[in-house]
């Protein structure tokens, strides 16, 4: 009666549904880890994006890597813009997707260590990319500064090439352990994302704040697959019913009888 399951084309669909169906439910499970760990993200950062702001030093010192949990939190620091040696950082987007650059501002604290402020995104409309941009200049004197508390960039975090050789006071990754050594001054770890004072002329243009990953839609994808799997087994059993019913109604045309009906009542 299912001696057709024996054939070569049964055993190669057999084969492959028994393989589908571990695969489906291990990608189930993949995407079931990636909304795991986008929902933990989306906490982490709401939770640091609603701290209270606290002095920078609390939190990054020279030489300090700003760790996951400290990413984000809102910081403060008071000192003087050292607009001289600042430097601008290449291919930023901002809300527009735009090329432009960031500005990275030298904030020189009472006793001589340095903050890295990113003071938002200008337009890259100068007459090439290796003209240094015409870049409004920051508040004067001592200023009081509050921003979003950044770890250093890298390229395996952002994708973004180290380039050398660049023009003189442009960058592509922002770096302290750098900027310290080209300032020759302590830089503190990691660097801020201006939030206030905001500028005069709203430029340099403010980095707006991180977006939510969509970690429901990870969700939506692992029970997808796990339906997928679900229905892989059910497919093959229709199909096994077709099959059987079409073989015996093939058997009786050929003997020349049709398949024997219900009686009726």
């Amino acid at each position: 009666m299912y001696r057709f399951l024996l054939s070569r084309q049964w055993v190669i669909l057999t084969l492959v549904a028994l393989v589908l169906i571990p695969t489906m439910i291990r990608l189930g499970i993949w995407q079931m880890h990636r909304y795991e760990e986008r929902h933990a993200r989306n906490e982490l950062v709401a939770s640091a994006l609603r701290a209270d702001p606290v002095p920078v030093e609390k939190l990054t010192s020279p030489g300090h890597a700003v760790t996951r949990e400290e990413r984000y939190h809102s910081v403060t620091a008071v000192g003087r813009f050292d607009p001289a040696r600042e430097v601008v950082v290449r291919r930023r987007v901002n809300a527009d997707d735009e090329v432009g650059f960031h500005v990275l501002t030298p904030l020189v604290l009472a006793d001589g260590k340095v903050v890295l402020v990113n003071r938002g995104w200008i337009p890259a409309d100068g007459p090439s990319q290796t003209a240094f941009p015409k870049i409004p200049a920051p508040p004067a004197g001592q200023v009081t500064v509050t921003g979003r508390l950044m770890p250093d960039e890298t390229t395996a975090a952002s994708g973004i090439k180290n380039l050398k050789g660049l023009p003189d006071r442009q960058i592509m990754l922002i770096s302290s352990g750098e900027e310290a050594h080209r300032l020759g001054a302590p830089v503190l770890g990691g660097y801020l994302v201006l939030t206030s004072p905001e500028p005069r002329g709203d430029t340099p243009e403010l980095i707006g704040k991180p977006g939510d990953e969509n970690a429901a839609l990870n969700y939506a994808y692992a029970v997808q697959w796990w339906l997928f799997a679900a229905g892989v087994p059910v497919g093959w059993y229709v199909l096994v019913r077709r099959e059987r019913r079409d073989r015996a109604e093939a058997a009786a045309q050929r003997d020349g009888t049709a398949p024997a009906e219900p009686a009726t009542v």
